[in-house]
């Protein structure tokens, strides 16, 4: 027998075309399908809606750029997670896994379920609206179905999401051509003074971009999986500005479309809105977007589960997560605990599990910590300057979303408070009171070392070792 101790370590199975899948598969997914109306609503007019739409894209294609650096500075798993262990400290760091693990993560891939099961049902509910319960079966079935296949194998995870990724641009492209066929024929009406009855209050403009970036949600879901990426200093750059910039264009011109066959008040008062514009374009064949928005939300959600699970597998590697959750599978070399762990809180937090307050509060938790992680690469810039880059942007680019994040944070809350928000922050900073017990302490170490043991042989998983 050999002495060496060998241990294992997650592939580097994602390649560029991989990589650009996993952004945009992840990205288009129910949002561009759900949040048009939402848009619409908050900021009032079809033209601000679409200002609202272009922005988004802009701010995300920023902050993207940001994280390349990040993501090559930093060569680890974990996203934000990671950085603002490196730069912040592990307090800071703790209350973002202990939020984003127990809340944030869950809710977005509840909120991306949720809208899968609401497409797959409305063709059995033409009249109505779909029982609560029976679309709630059906996204826990979606979420249990992709726990299996991400245990499985990351190259077939991966397949699945290239598979997705290109049935979703086709069907987006179905929608724009249909838009312009309805142009061409004169169909303008919403264009005409299209900034009419524009809200612009703080909060409208907030809750706007809410829902807007919440279709945006899943641009920096490469940096979770950093160790993965074949070629990170090279492929995360490239992938990120590829995907993001397809998906704003895709969906400023998604919206165009619909705004050319729907009217502000139809659009505003549907309930899916790629199928109502399916039923008035494609007639008899209008259930297609009924397909072609579920098959987007399921890739959606597979990207999603993906890197989810990977911010429970990073965060218990550097100690602040039970031990069992570092662990990958013996034989298929994926992170099984954490993807088990991350689908058990999904569907608790499916039970009272509401659509819309989802998205708020998700972008609420997000932003806030999206700009702590900014704030950690301004502080890397300014006081780290000798560490190698191989990407890097100007130290104004992180300064300004910053601000941005600080407005989206503040915005809903300074104009429009509500009790919600106040617990939502007091979540996240009851983190802290949980890090230094059970963390910094460690309290009841014997009682998970023999759960560890049990758990680790009943699901064949040992220690994986970083792969940098």
């Amino acid at each position: 027998m050999d002495d060496k101790e060998h241990k294992l370590s997650l592939k580097r199975e994602v390649g560029l075309m991989g990589a650009v899948s996993l952004i945009g598969g992840t990205m288009i997914g129910s949002g561009i399908f759900m949040s048009p109306q939402t848009v619409l609503a908050s900021i009032g007019s079809p033209g601000a809606s679409l200002v609202v739409w272009a922005c988004c894209g802009l701010l995300v294609i920023t902050v993207s750029f940001c994280y390349a650096e990040l993501g090559t500075v930093i060569k680890e798993s974990g996203g934000e997670y990671i950085y603002i262990l490196r730069t912040s400290g592990p307090v800071v760091a703790f209350m973002l896994v202990f939020s984003s693990v127990m809340f944030v993560r869950p809710a977005g891939i509840v909120g991306i379920s949720l809208s899968f099961a609401q497409y797959v049902v409305a063709p059995f509910y033409p009249e109505c609206s779909p029982p609560v319960l029976v679309v709630k079966f059906v996204a826990a079935a979606a979420i249990l179905t992709l726990a299996v296949v991400n245990s499985m194998n990351v190259r077939f995870s991966m397949s699945v999401q290239v598979f997705f990724m290109v049935a979703k641009v086709l069907a987006l492209a179905v929608i724009i051509i249909g838009g312009v066929v309805m142009l061409v024929r004169g169909h303008n009406e919403s264009f005409k003074d299209s900034f009419e009855n524009t809200n612009l209050g703080i909060n409208p403009i907030g809750i706007a971009f809410y829902q807007g970036l919440w279709s945006y949600d899943g641009w920096n879901n490469l940096n979770y999986v950093t160790e993965e990426l074949k070629r990170p200093e090279k492929n995360l750059p490239r992938a990120l500005l590829i995907a993001i910039s397809l998906v704003t264009g895709l969906y400023l011109m998604v919206n165009v479309s619909y705004l050319a066959v729907m009217t502000p008040k139809e659009l505003m008062s549907s309930n899916a809105v790629a199928v109502t514009w399916g039923n008035k374009v494609l007639g008899s064949w209008g259930w297609i977007m009924s397909v072609a928005a579920a098959l987007s939300a399921f890739g959606s959600l597979n990207g999603t589960f993906f890197s989810g699970g990977r911010v429970c597998f990073v965060a218990a590697r550097e100690g602040h997560m039970p031990e069992i959750l570092s662990m990958a599978h013996v034989h298929r070399l994926t992170p099984s605990p954490a993807l088990i762990f991350t689908t058990v809180i999904s569907l608790v937090v499916l039970i009272p599990g509401d659509f819309q307050s989802i998205v708020n509060y998700f972008s609420f938790t997000a932003w806030f910590f999206y700009g702590i992680t900014l704030g950690g690469l301004i502080y890397l810039k300014i006081k780290k300057k000798d560490l190698p880059r191989p990407y890097s942007v100007p130290l104004i680019l992180p300064i300004l979303v910053l601000l941005v994040a600080i407005f989206l944070v503040l915005a809903p809350i300074i104009d429009n408070p509500q009790i919600e928000y106040l617990y939502v922050a007091l979540f996240i900073l009851s983190g802290a009171l949980i890090y230094v017990p059970f963390i910094h302490f460690k309290l009841c170490p014997g009682l998970l070392r023999k759960m560890t043991v049990f758990l680790q042989l009943f699901l064949e998983v040992a220690p994986a070792d970083k792969n940098l």
